[in-house]
């Protein structure tokens, strides 16, 4: 998201001699619907096989900084700590202190109109325009100050001097993120308690920036589960939802100068990835995974990372969905509702992202110099196809995915 706002794989299978000409082809022909890579250097080869799934937990990958923190609310402990008291600034995660602040003497059911409309868009789209409203206007880094006592969190704290205008600043750890779910559940008021809850169950996958937010959490685990993401960094533009061309930037407002740390110590600069919330049947387990990935990766790049981190993780009452994860490539890759180029745009894919397919079918032929491949892949997570071409799978027909039953 906005800077303000927030905010191994295998040697490639296609050969030398393909990649040329593939290269060759990306830089002379266009492929109208078919969400051809805009460049060579953005589009990532393919790995050549589904992804295998992590053994034990948890398991971080090479480049990432995690603090991971997972509660089983059943139990009452601790399933997962990995450096849980670490800070990271929050980015969007932040939004849950601003709305609980926000609704602490208050409720719901008397919010005028534009302030359930602003809580609504922040929770579920993590609109930074509503952020920057409630931060603004209720004494910015003095709400991360209440949160902080009236919840008893050890690491959080405000947006470091120099930088008070930023809400995505704010310093929060793993396990104070998990405290801070804990009051949401067990302890605010059963209509503050829905109130967020729903929304949070309510997630968009694009978010107000045009950023995929369902990853981490959203794609690990079946429904039911409720998340609140964050994301901060030097991305390329958003390009989530039915749009032919990319509509945000990761970037946005320009943000201060201040490479390296601020003065707690939280890192400024590099990309930051977080997915938390609540996953299984009666919010059972509470997940915290906050990630800084190395300078210059990209927004697909760290979706898939911390993708594999929360998969590896144990989350009681978590269900994982059934498919196999394969890694893509190429930018702006189309997913569409049917196995044909068309009309029927649902959203492109970050570029190079991992994705879970669950079966495959036959649909119309799709040429992509040197490839051609008429086998389309349903990514049930997105409801919809893409053309195998951009599977990371030298094959046209995936040979561990079944085909897909009429109904879908």
């Amino acid at each position: 998201m906005l800077r303000i706002a927030r905010h191994s794989p295998a040697t490639a299978r296609r050969t030398p001699r393909r990649l040329l000409a593939a290269t060759a082809a990306f830089l002379s022909l266009s492929f109208a619907g078919a969400a051809l890579p805009h460049s060579v250097a953005a589009a990532t080869e393919p790995t050549g096989g589904p992804v295998p799934a992590a053994p034990t937990s948890p398991q971080v990958p090479a480049g990432v900084t995690a603090g991971v923190a997972v509660f089983d609310r059943q139990t009452g402990t601790f399933t997962e700590q990995l450096d849980p008291a670490a800070t990271f600034r929050s980015a969007s995660v932040v939004k849950l202190l601003i709305a609980l602040d926000f609704l602490w003497n208050r409720r719901p059911d008397t919010l005028p109109i534009a302030d359930r409309t602003r809580l609504d868009a922040m929770l579920r789209s993590s609109q930074d325009a509503a952020a920057n409203h409630y931060w603004s206007t209720y004494g910015g880094p003095a709400i991360v100050e209440r949160m902080v006592t009236r919840l008893g969190l050890a690491d959080t704290a405000p947006p470091p001097a120099g930088h008070e205008g930023y809400w995505g600043y704010t310093a929060m750890s793993a396990r104070d993120t998990v405290r801070t779910y804990r009051h949401v559940l067990e302890s605010a008021p059963a209509p503050v308690r829905d109130f967020v809850m729903e929304r949070l169950r309510q997630s968009t996958r694009c978010a107000s920036d045009s950023f995929d937010q369902h990853f981490g959490i959203a794609a690990a685990f079946d429904r039911p589960w409720a998340v609140k993401q964050g994301w901060s960094g030097r991305y390329a533009k958003g390009n989530c939802g039915p749009v032919s061309t990319t509509a945000a930037d990761g970037i946005g407002a320009p943000a201060p100068a201040s490479p390296g740390a601020g003065d707690a110590g939280v890192d400024l600069s590099r990309p930051a990835l977080h997915t938390t919330g609540a996953v299984g049947a009666g919010d059972r387990s509470i997940v915290a995974v906050l990630t800084l990935h190395q300078d210059g990766t990209s927004y697909g790049k760290a979706y898939t990372d911390l993708g594999r981190l929360t998969r590896s993780l144990n989350v009681p009452g978590g269900t994982a969905p059934k498919g196999k994860w394969y890694g893509t490539w190429g930018q702006d890759v189309a997913v569409r509702k049917d196995p044909a180029v068309g009309d029927n745009l649902l959203t492109r894919l970050p570029a190079g992202v991992e994705v879970l397919v669950g079966c495959q079918k036959k649909g119309q032929l799709v040429s992509v110099p040197p490839y051609t491949n008429d086998w389309w892949a349903y990514l049930p997570q997105y409801g919809g196809y893409v053309t195998n071409i951009y599977i990371s799978h030298p094959d046209d027909q995936l040979p561990d995915v079944p085909l897909c039953t009429s109904q879908k």
